[in-house]
């Protein structure tokens, strides 16, 4: 009687655990950047173990870095519309050409930090651009602290950027870069260590984030910043975007989950803890190895801004191309960057 009582038990608990297992919804989380980069350490992974938890455990990330399901870094946003992936973390912009009316917050000069930036995005977004991301939910946008200038060389002034190769992520960064008189190079974020290691190019316009994961610090010995309380260079834009079709069919109380997990808030905290949160950290990195970090003059940077202003007409011209009002979007960009500027 006792061992028809064990198997009883026994096969009560694997219907049970197999029950459970089939109300699970695995989420399948694809993005870019190895698992120990900053980005997947402080936003992918920690909005995964939140909604897991207050899914009681409903919903699950099973995430994917680095590619590991195959394409590549532009290919994100077309994976999660197929179903490839369920939620990708991606540029949109490494499309160059596609999200023309999002990647208003990539032109010169335009954010203060992170947090003012991804609320503005979100909200400018919803009211301008959802039709740039169709078959995708966004879960939450962010912009970048900002780009800062790290280099083999020292660069403060527009002479020093003459014929200098610098590594740009986007279209928009490129065309900043030739108006200065440099020399773009377009590349993944991956390949710029060996890059500059291998003299492929001079210097990089990345964000003081991808230190860590690049380990930068130890190439370069130059870095040049923005005044405090002045937008950064340039920037880059990011969603983190669900398939339509796998949140429509969740459940009510998955959605919920979901939902309560994404939009302005989320954005402002996905800037501000992955982003703002590190400068002081992580350009220590590089301050404790002895490298010199410059502040651009308030002067320097008028001239800089002065030559960089072509940029924004080509944007314009761009969004007028495919129908838009380019003046009206940078009008409300810029309005949305003053009501979430910082105090």
């Amino acid at each position: 009687m006792k061992s028809i009582l064990t198997r009883l038990t026994v096969a009560a608990a694997l219907a049970f655990a197999g029950s459970a297992a089939s109300a699970q919804t695995i989420l399948k989380v694809h993005h870019f950047l190895p698992s120990g980069s900053s980005s997947h350490q402080k936003i992918i992974a920690p909005w995964c173990a939140k909604v897991e938890k207050e899914s009681g455990g409903e919903l699950k990330c099973q995430i994917y870095p680095a590619m590991q399901l195959g394409g590549t870094p532009p290919q994100l946003l077309d994976q999660v519309r197929d179903g490839v992936a369920d939620i990708v973390w991606s540029v949109p912009t490494y499309s160059a050409g596609r999200y023309t009316k999002t990647e208003v917050f990539e032109l010169p000069f335009m954010a203060v930090n992170a947090k003012q930036g991804s609320q503005a995005l979100w909200e400018y977004t919803q009211k301008h651009a959802l039709d740039e991301f169709k078959g995708i939910k966004p879960l939450f946008m962010h912009t970048t602290e900002g780009y800062v200038l790290h280099s083999n060389m020292p660069i403060t002034k527009l002479e020093d950027m003459k014929g200098k190769k610098i590594r740009t992520a986007t279209r928009i960064s490129a065309r900043m870069m030739a108006a200065m008189g440099g020399t773009p190079v377009q590349m993944p974020l991956p390949q710029v260590a060996d890059a500059l290691s291998k003299g492929v190019v001079d210097g990089v316009l990345v964000p003081w984030e991808a230190l860590p994961a690049t380990k930068l610090h130890e190439i370069v010995k130059y870095h040049l910043d923005a005044p405090v309380g002045s937008p950064r260079f340039a920037n880059t834009i990011f969603i983190f975007g669900m398939n339509q079709a796998k949140y429509d069919s969740l459940s009510p109380k998955l959605k919920k989950v979901i939902d309560d997990n994404s939009g302005l808030a989320a954005s402002a905290w996905a800037g501000e803890e992955g982003f703002d949160k590190i400068v002081e950290p992580y350009s220590k990195l590089a301050r404790d190895r002895g490298n010199t970090i410059a502040v651009i003059s308030k002067d320097e940077l008028a001239r800089w801004e002065k030559t960089t202003a072509n940029v924004d007409d080509i944007w314009l011209k761009d969004v007028a191309a495919k129908g838009g009002d380019g003046k009206k979007l940078i009008e409300d960009a810029k309005a949305l960057l003053k009501k979430y500027a910082p105090k």
